[in-house]
């Protein structure tokens, strides 16, 4: 990030207070957006029902507290933040926020709202002493598409509202299958927020991916192949930055397998091939069938907390040697995607955190100084937008959105490698530039310098039209901050070697390429 954005923006947010402190609604917003830039990201949850959000949450997590049951309190917007010790707080539509008792009921964290009925409550806070809570507050939010037109509304009103910016930065969105509902939720998302400043900043999840396969041991590698199809879909790649398939069942049972349980498990597993496969041909067989060494009790729970998939899975791992709880709950959670899933919300989110919440803050100033304008906010307006032409983090969001929606006319090997080197694989200076996750910083700096050298040549081809140009010249730009990151990281390369140093070498890798005017004809022939 540039190094002065966040403070900038904090200081136009502190000269909008002073404008507007006579006015208690925009001074409280503003205080808010201040707030916002110190806090970890906000990440919400969102999907149809049953898509398996809190399952989901309880995973990323690795506690159950987020109730998975058809309660009033899946009914009501739920934040998750850390806290060294457990609260909960729940904040009413009207009146003074309450603390609600913290109360486990076989190991799972219960909610209750009390006598307040869910249509009251503005929002639970729960904070908790997790570690991924450090990193993110995670938010979920009761089911889009209800049968309860006050639940959807309750979803809509939070992520989508009318006169501000969302209260999410980016959003995990949970599909089952792609429906048009799914497409016309995510459309609106951007829209309301992110749309004004041309970001993606959507994670689609392909959930509860056992169930594609019907709990077969390769449902997961079908789900993958599902989830390439939406990832390469013309209308969801314009509105996500990927999409990612996951068993939220298997993931949040492994996060939170107890020793019981593999027990169990572990005696079934001992079991003939032959009867071990009778016994799981059915949920029903499995709970019912006499003769088994667990008891049905056992059994049923076990269902409950694993599902046909997950027991399949892991009998097959205990056999192929997890000969304890950890070392099966490891497998379990990198058999279920939950790796895959973490690992793409950091390089997606994570490492666009700041960029996210400053772009978060700078749109509640632009709605605020829009809708109330009042004498002398002129100057703030300004300010404004030179922040925001001016940040190159900005830019690449842009162009990024622009790829992803309008298209850049390229071929698509020349469109995947802007993408990719603006930021779209991932914010890894090695993603980035096509290299080895072992890297070293001079790789990373010599790369960078050859990307340098491949797209200033393109934007300085006589061939090149102006719309090109500028993508080129974004692209320079994040190729050159990435070689300067880079000799940072290396010492002993002078800065005449660095082109973002402006040192004596940047008039010859100006210099077109030999293969710009080749990679333009192809650009021709194939955008």
């Amino acid at each position: 990030m540039t190094t002065d954005l966040r403070a900038l923006t904090a200081d136009l947010v502190a000269a909008a207070l002073g404008a507007y402190i006579d006015d208690p609604e925009a001074s409280a917003a503003l205080r808010g957006y201040a707030r916002r830039l110190d806090e970890p990201l906000r990440v919400a949850l969102a999907g149809m029902v049953k898509a398996g959000k809190s399952t989901l949450l309880n995973a990323v997590i690795g506690d159950e507290i987020a109730p998975t049951d058809a309660g009033e309190c899946t009914r009501v917007v739920t934040w998750y933040r850390y806290h060294h010790t457990p609260r909960i707080t729940l904040h009413p539509v009207a009146g003074t926020p309450r603390s609600l008792p913290v109360r486990r009921v076989d190991g799972r964290l219960v909610l209750d709202l009390g006598p307040t009925p869910a249509e009251d409550v503005q929002r639970l806070v729960v904070e908790w002493p997790a570690a991924p809570l450090k990193d993110l507050i995670l938010i979920d939010t009761p089911g889009i598409g209800s049968l309860s037109d006050d639940v959807s509304e309750r979803s809509n009103r939070f992520l989508l509202p009318e006169d501000a910016p969302s209260e999410a930065d980016a959003i995990v969105y949970l599909l089952r299958h792609l429906h048009a509902t799914d497409l016309t939720f995510l459309q609106a998302f951007r829209d309301a927020g992110a749309g004004r400043s041309a970001t993606v900043n959507s994670l689609a999840v392909l959930s509860r991916a056992d169930e594609i396969g019907a709990g077969r041991l390769n449902a997961l590698l079908s789900a993958r192949d599902i989830a390439d199809r939406y990832r390469n879909n013309g209308d969801l790649r314009a509105l996500a930055l990927g999409v990612v398939p996951i068993a939220g069942l298997l993931a949040q049972t492994a996060r939170t397998l107890r020793q019981s349980e593999y027990a169990a498990l572990a005696e079934l597993a001992r079991l003939g091939r032959d009867e071990r496969e009778r016994l799981l041909v059915s949920a029903d067989r499995f709970v019912r069938s006499p003769a088994v060494p667990v008891e049905p009790a056992t059994r049923a729970a076990l269902l409950d907390r694993f599902g046909m998939f997950g027991i399949r899975m892991a009998t097959v791992l205990i056999r192929g040697g997890a000969t304890d709880a950890t070392e099966l709950a490891h497998q379990l959670v990198r058999q279920s995607g939950l790796d895959d899933l973490l690992r793409t919300i950091t390089t997606q989110f994570g490492a666009r955190a700041e960029h996210l919440k400053v772009r978060t803050a700078l749109l509640g100033v632009e709605t605020l100084l829009r809708e109330r304008p009042r004498p002398g906010t002129e100057v703030l307006a300004a300010r404004l937008e030179r922040l925001q032409a001016e940040a190159h983090e900005f830019r690449e969001l842009q162009l990024l959105a622009l790829s992803r929606t309008a298209g850049l006319g390229l071929s698509r090997v020349m469109t995947a490698e802007i993408e990719r080197l603006v930021g779209g694989d991932g914010m890894d200076p090695a993603v980035r530039l096509g290299l080895a996750e072992d890297a070293t910083a001079e790789d990373v700096r010599t790369a960078a310098l050859a990307a340098v050298r491949k797209w200033r040549g393109i934007a300085e081809s006589p061939l090149t039209e102006r719309s090109l140009a500028e993508v080129c010249h974004t692209v320079v730009r994040s190729c050159e901050g990435l070689a300067a990151a880079a000799r940072a990281a290396a010492p002993g390369t002078t800065p005449a070697e660095d082109p973002a140093s402006g040192g004596g070498r940047v008039v010859a890798l100006a210099e077109p390429a030999p293969a710009a005017g080749h990679e333009r004809g192809e650009q021709r022939r194939t955008g």
